[in-house]
C-alpha cells in the first residue's frame, strides 16, 4: 500500500514537472515584450556594421566581400522588419480571451480552457503546414488550450489560432475532464470559468479576473 501511494505521488510530481514545463516552452521561445524589443534592437544595431563594412569593402574595390555583404544586409534587413513585428505585436496585443476562460473550437467543436496564449503564432514552419496555418492567419493571437478529453479523448492539449476559438454563448457550468486542470487551477468561479494559480498568472503577467454579478 505505501509502495501504491509513493508511486501515484511520483506521477502526480511528473505531471505537474510536465505541465510547467510546456506552459512555459513557447513564452520561453519568444522571451516576452522585453527580449522582442531588444532582437529588434540587436538587428538594427547588425544592419548598422554590415553597411558601414560595404561602404568600406566597396571603397577597396573588395567586390567579393561586398557581395557577401549585400546578402547578409538582406537576410537581415528581413529578420530586423520580423522582429519589428514581433516587438510591437508583444506591445500592442489585446486578447480576445483570457486565462481560465472556457472555449469551444468553432471546426472540431471541442471544448477546452486557456491555459496560455501568444500574441502571435510562436510555433515552426513545419508545424504550421502540417496544421494548414498559413501566413494571413500567423498574426493573431494563439492560445494554450487544455482540451476536455470527454468531447476529444485523443488530444490533451491544442495550440489554436484565436479566430478558431469561441467562448459559450450561455456560462458553462459542467466542469472540464483533464488530469491537469487541478495543477494550473483552483477551480471554478460562479460564471464556469477557471481561476488560474498565482503562479499560471505570473508566468503570463496577468492580473486576477475579478467575476462581476449582474444585478
Amino acid at each position: 500500500l505505501n509502495q501504491d501511494h509513493y508511486d501515484a505521488a511520483q506521477a502526480i510530481r511528473e505531471k505537474i514537472s510536465q505541465v510547467e514545463k510546456e506552459v512555459s516552452k513557447l513564452r520561453e521561445k519568444k522571451a516576452g515584450a522585453v527580449s522582442a524589443k531588444n532582437e529588434a534592437q540587436d538587428k538594427e544595431i547588425a544592419l548598422l556594421r554590415f553597411r558601414s563594412e560595404l561602404a568600406a569593402s566597396i571603397e577597396r574595390e573588395d567586390y567579393e566581400g561586398a557581395r557577401q555583404l549585400k546578402d547578409k544586409i538582406s537576410k537581415l534587413e528581413s529578420e530586423s522588419l520580423a522582429a519589428s513585428v514581433r516587438a510591437l505585436a508583444y506591445q500592442n496585443v489585446k486578447y480576445a480571451f483570457r486565462l481560465g476562460q472556457k472555449v469551444r473550437h468553432k471546426l472540431f467543436g471541442y471544448r477546452g480552457v486557456i491555459c496560455g496564449m501568444d500574441p502571435v503564432c510562436c510555433e515552426s514552419e513545419k508545424w504550421c503546414d502540417r496544421a494548414r496555418v498559413y501566413d494571413q492567419r500567423k498574426n493573431q493571437p494563439f492560445y494554450q488550450v487544455l482540451v476536455d478529453v470527454e468531447s476529444e479523448p485523443q488530444q490533451e492539449a491544442a495550440y489554436v489560432a484565436e479566430d478558431s476559438l469561441e467562448a459559450p454563448a450561455e456560462p458553462d457550468l459542467e466542469a472540464l475532464d483533464h488530469p491537469y486542470i487541478y495543477f494550473l487551477f483552483f477551480g471554478m468561479d460562479s460564471a464556469g470559468d477557471y481561476i488560474p494559480t498565482k503562479q499560471l498568472r505570473q508566468k503570463y503577467d496577468v492580473a486576477r479576473h475579478e467575476q462581476t454579478n449582474d444585478a
